[in-house]
């Protein structure tokens, strides 16, 4: 009898552990999804589905360069709003969508030394949705260097420059990282022109071709340097794109063994006029000199290159008709007192003298960038940092004059 209860109790035992398997089986079934995965910001979703999610580049930081744009993206959806603003001003900062609203980039530059905050939203196009914000700070520069260019473009709009005429970025501020700032300026020549920079000093690079220019050349100058680095706290203030024209080829050859000047329009001889050039004691520079200013009436002092009143070699006087050729004095000008010995001997200061028709017709023709080549004048060859003694320098040595090796 025992061992009969006792069997009875077994089987009993087996068969609720089978009802309860099953029970459990019912409780599993395959039809349920599950939740989203923890942290999610789409409120939930579908197993298997990824939730939308934005990222902000960059999202958060300080001392940041201005003119690097911040850029947002959607993952598993598109973006439906982004707000970057000027914390300080209130001012939003303009950007595009790509064409699937996938991404938002800024399309102007941020302000050095100013806070921005970032806002995005997102979705899924299911109901699910995202938020993202950041905040970033740029970089406050110690000096902002402007490029500043010479010629001024407005000055020389309508007239055009000369064949000669360099290009010069005159910064304002010293430039340690001169190569790095280099790669950021340009000049687009129509024709193109072989041509380089060469830094005269720690602020200012010209930029000549290896040849005079081309009559008629389109010149597109540019400097992208908005957020480079010059170096000791220095950055560039603003990027710059500006054209210039280059009219027809006018070239002066004054000859100081003969007394003559030859004027050259696009190649050909046009005139031949008397001169006197510089003195023993005052020889005028030797090689080309480009026009950099005219006026038809000038006060010609000898201080302002270290000659003053009171020392041998001192003058003060009004000339016309004069158009600068560098900047220690030497001009060619009408001068009355010298036209006895124009074409006969070199009596100036280092001017190129003419008499009153010969100068007014000069002063008519040639203008700002076009060339006055001096030979046999007994003086030294024109500095290249004499403003415009870039044609001065021999090809070869103006390439390594490159901060761009």
């Amino acid at each position: 009898m025992f061992a009969k209860k006792t069997l009875l109790s077994g089987r009993g035992a087996i068969l609720g552990l089978l009802l309860a398997a099953l029970t459990l089986s019912a409780c599993s079934s395959g039809d349920d999804k599950g939740g989203g995965s923890p942290g999610a910001s789409n409120n939930g979703g579908d197993s298997g589905d990824s939730p939308v999610s934005i990222t902000i580049d960059p999202a958060n930081g300080t001392d940041l360069n201005p003119a690097k744009p911040i850029t947002v993206k959607a993952a598993n959806g598109t973006l439906a709003d982004v707000t970057v603003s000027n914390t300080a001003k209130n001012k939003p900062v303009k950007g595009d969508f790509s064409a699937d609203k996938t991404s938002w980039t800024t399309s102007e530059p941020l302000g050095y030394g100013s806070t921005y905050q970032i806002v995005a939203h997102a979705n899924d196009g299911k109901g699910k949705t995202a938020e993202q914000q950041g905040k970033i700070s740029t970089l406050s520069p110690r000096q902002q260097a402007n490029p500043n260019l010479i010629p001024a473009p407005g000055a020389v709009a309508q007239t055009g420059v000369g064949v000669g005429q360099p290009i010069v970025f005159s910064f304002g501020q010293p430039v340690k990282n001169k190569a790095e700032v280099e790669k950021h300026l340009s000049v687009e020549s129509t024709p193109k022109q072989d041509g380089g920079w060469y830094w005269i000093d720690d602020k200012n690079v010209h930029y000549r071709p290896k040849e005079y220019w081309k009559a008629g050349t389109q010149l597109k100058v540019s400097a992208k340097i908005y957020g480079v680095d010059f170096g000791n706290g220095v950055y560039g203030a603003t990027d710059r794109t500006e054209s210039y024209k280059v009219h027809d080829s006018w070239v002066a050859k004054a000859d100081g063994g003969t007394e003559q000047m030859q004027i050259f329009h696009n190649g050909q001889m046009v005139k031949s006029m008397d001169i006197s050039m510089g003195k023993d004691a005052t020889p005028t520079h030797l090689g080309p000199h480009v026009i950099s200013d005219k006026h038809e009436n000038y006060t010609m002092d000898s201080c302002t290159y270290g000659v003053c009143q009171g020392q041998p070699g001192y003058y003060k006087s009004n000339e016309k008709w004069s158009q600068r050729i560098s900047n220690d004095g030497e001009f060619v000008h009408e001068n009355p007192n010298s036209v006895g010995q124009q074409g006969s001997s070199n009596v100036s200061h280092g001017c190129i003298n003419l008499n009153d028709a010969n100068a007014k017709w000069f002063y008519q023709n040639l203008g700002l960038g076009d060339v006055v080549e001096v030979t046999n004048s007994g003086g030294p060859q024109l500095p290249v940092w004499d403003l415009y003694g870039d044609w001065s320098v021999p090809w070869d040595k103006w390439q390594a004059g490159s901060a761009i090796k």
